[in-house]
């Protein structure tokens, strides 16, 4: 027993001699553009099985400078990088304990609110709806945009201002008095709906796909099957660098009887406009197209870009003119500014079209970016939004907008390449 002791001693002291002391990881860039702030992903076991299955890791730059990095749900170390065009990048990472990382990104359900999911990084904010919603009656489906012009997380105290107790209590008083004018002056101090100094939410939803919300088409692809509000959640990571979230969705209309349920991953990066979307059915039996949808308002009608070539669609919405009572439009609806949405595919798409559709609240249709999803297979694309008034980027015209998603798309599909050594 003893001399079986020994050896298996003996291989471990080999093997922990043997690890490197820190890991290379060269980053190779092959598009004539520079990128900067990408996030790359690196296996966890590859680079922990060179430093001797080290618990914690460290990641530097090429000067020996920690930089912020997480190891997701899925087993991969991330961080971002710059490497220029045509060029590379060198990081290492080793053994050691990271510092404690300012966090890019946050989201979490918020029951006090029927149960939105909301979620943000440093440039942008998204909520789902969730099932106190849905039993409700209320109609809305599709991911909701929060407008940010701040790089601080804003959502949790967005919500306490809105719901808090002691101000709508306030205005309830004045409304019992009679003093309607005032308790909407106290209403509008605290609500999400109007920019108070970090951005505001000034999108509408209803029974649409939102921002880019998935779907699969029925009727010969001329009808969208609604998966309404999610029915369960799980929160897979947290930050500092990736949110993720897995929602879990009943069958959609018009498919009820087929006992088709769905699940959707969706990861929100740090520095980016876009999350990613991975979706899936269980119980679907027979290929059928699924679609990604962004609403197109009545405001703004065809000023949307459309290129299935590329692998991006994108839209400037302005915002709901109705959001405020008409005594405060002059003076509210100033700060929409345009919001631009837009879908991205790293896969090549049916088609990309514009397709009017009926009972859509002030909207006239969405475009629609349109694939195949065949039985036990999963679907991925990016959807995400920028905004004229945030300072942290700089669009002001589609034309900028588009720019962006061309770039995105490109870069989807030419990955940064990393090798590990």
């Amino acid at each position: 027993m003893k001399k079986i002791f020994s050896i298996v001693a003996a291989m471990l002291f080999a093997a922990v001699a043997g690890a490197a002391d820190k890991v290379t990881l060269t980053v190779s860039n092959s598009l004539k553009s520079a990128r900067s702030g990408e996030m790359i992903e690196v296996p966890v076991s590859q680079v922990k099985a060179k430093l001797g299955n080290a618990e914690k890791l460290v990641v530097t730059d090429a000067d020996g400078k920690e930089i912020p990095s997480q190891i997701t749900y899925d087993g991969k170390l991330i961080f971002q990088v710059g490497v220029a065009a045509k060029g590379k990048s060198v990081y290492y990472v080793q053994a050691g304990t990271p510092k404690e990382y300012e966090a890019k990104v946050f989201g979490r359900q918020f029951p006090e609110r029927v149960d939105d999911i909301a979620w943000e990084n440093d440039l942008v904010a998204f909520r789902c709806y969730g099932p106190a919603l849905q039993r409700s009656g209320e109609r809305a489906w599709g991911y909701d945009i929060w407008n940010k012009r701040t790089s601080k997380l804003v959502v949790n105290d967005r919500y306490a201002k809105e719901l808090d107790a002691d101000m709508a209590r306030a205005c309830q008083k004045l409304r019992k008095l009679g003093q309607n004018d005032l308790a909407d002056d106290v209403y509008n101090a605290i609500s999400y709906h109007v920019d108070h100094g970090n951005g505001m939410d000034c999108y509408k939803v209803g029974p649409t796909l939102g921002c880019g919300t998935s779907a699969l088409l029925v009727n010969d692809g001329k009808e969208i099957a609604y998966s309404r509000c999610y029915v369960s959640y799980e929160i897979l990571d947290r930050g500092p660098l990736r949110f993720t979230v897995r929602l879990v969705y009943d069958a959609p209309e018009k498919l009820e009887n087929n006992k088709v349920s769905e699940y959707r991953i969706i990861s929100l990066d740090a520095g980016s406009q876009l999350n990613k979307a991975t979706v899936g059915y269980e119980g679907l039996n027979v290929a059928m197209p699924i679609a990604t949808g962004i609403i197109v308002h009545n405001e703004n009608p065809t000023a949307y870009v459309l290129n299935a070539g590329a692998g991006y669609m994108g839209y400037e919405d302005l915002g709901d003119p109705n959001q405020y009572k008409e005594k405060y439009r002059a003076k509210q609806n100033k700060d929409f500014g345009k919001i631009y949405v837009g879908a991205v595919y790293p896969q090549k798409v049916n088609e990309v079209k514009y397709q009017e559709g009926e009972n859509l609240p002030g909207a006239c249709g969405h475009i629609l970016g349109i694939s195949t999803l065949k039985p036990g297979a999963s679907y991925t694309y990016y959807f995400g939004s920028g905004w004229s008034r945030n300072p942290e980027t700089s669009f002001h015209s589609l034309t900028d907008w588009e720019a962006y998603l061309s770039k995105f798309a490109q870069q989807v599909k030419n990955p940064l390449k990393v090798s590990v050594k």
